[in-house]
């Protein structure tokens, strides 16, 4: 029997501190970096993202971060795709891939092995969804999304308008329902060898952390930068520019809201995400929690129990 290759994951909610606990976990076992990010994949989305910058990686090698052009696409298919090239590189170094990020889908979809199918042979539904939510709006389609699959409108959010037509197309194609699809696919063996680790916080410190980093943000100039990107012709109609903190400052810019206000929705709604991404892991089978006050908020006592476990499930 193949042996199987190594994988370490770090996931968990925005704010939560993947970062600096990956930056670390890499440098005790020998790891390069593969960020599992919809929105770091794009280059000059820096500050709204929580992009690493080149002085925090620290001579750890990262993969998938700042490498495409905010109009192009990156999708689960994609994003499968390039890790998968990004984990030859990594293993040929001799290095153990780590994956970090709160992008729960993606992950399930690599260590899991999951094949899809980056378009159905018709688009003919989707493209009346699609004209349905341009005419009448997201809530629309939502509300749609609601009465054929309830579970998955707990984990995709209404303006994620492009996640509610796949989700909507699938049931339309199969008439099953995507969440039913999921879950089955969480059944199915891991590809590989692997220790899955999810950071966590009590709920009122995690959304404090997600506050100030807001706030912080804003002092490093995340107006500036979106800015500079509507003078560069990306608009809202961009999946990259759906991205928390991007479309409510583009709608202060035009005029929608006052800044004060933007601010204000930028943080409810980063709040409200960060709700989903655990409910996604909490269905995760094989998660291993890492609660950040159960070890005092000190992430080295963290990377030595993580350590601890990866040693016991022979990684490395």
């Amino acid at each position: 029997m193949e042996q199987l290759k190594p994988l370490l994951i770090v996931a968990g909610p925005t704010a939560v501190g993947k970062t600096d606990f990956s930056i670390r976990l890499a440098k005790a076992v020998n790891g390069s970096v593969i960020s599992c990010d919809s929105m770091q994949v794009y280059k000059y989305m820096d500050i709204g993202s929580a992009k690493i910058r080149k002085d925090e990686m620290e001579g750890i090698p990262h993969y998938l971060v700042d490498v495409l052009e905010p109009e192009e696409e990156f999708h689960v298919v994609r994003f499968c795709e390039m890790a998968r090239k990004a984990m030859k590189e990594i293993y040929a170094a001799g290095r153990i891939p780590i994956l970090v990020g709160g992008t729960g889908f993606y992950i399930q979809a690599l260590l899991y092995g999951i094949d899809f199918d980056e378009e159905p042979a018709d688009d003919s539904y989707r493209k009346s969804l699609e004209k349905l939510a341009k005419e009448q709006g997201a809530d629309v389609l939502f509300e749609k999304l609601m009465e054929v699959d309830p579970k998955s409108c707990q984990i995709i959010h209404k303006n994620n308008v492009k996640r509610v037509i796949r989700a909507l197309e699938y049931y339309h194609d199969t008439g099953k329902p995507i969440s039913k699809h999921n879950e089955e696919e969480r059944q199915k063996p891991a590809i590989f060898n692997h220790a899955f680790f999810v950071l966590t916080d009590e709920r009122p410190l995690l959304y404090e952390r997600i506050d100030r980093r807001v706030d912080q943000m804003m002092e490093e100039g995340l107006l500036e930068e979106v800015r500079g990107l509507r003078e560069r012709g990306y608009h809202r109609g961009m999946v990259a520019m759906q991205g928390l903190g991007y479309k409510e400052l583009l709608a202060y810019l035009e005029g929608e809201c006052s800044l004060e206000e933007a601010v204000y929705t930028i943080k409810r709604d980063t709040r409200h995400f960060a709700k989903r991404q655990l409910t996604w892991f909490k269905r995760e089978s094989d998660v291993i929690w890492l609660n950040r006050s159960d070890f005092s908020q000190d992430t080295g006592l963290m990377l030595k129990e993580a350590e601890r476990i990866i040693r016991n499930k022979g990684i490395c």
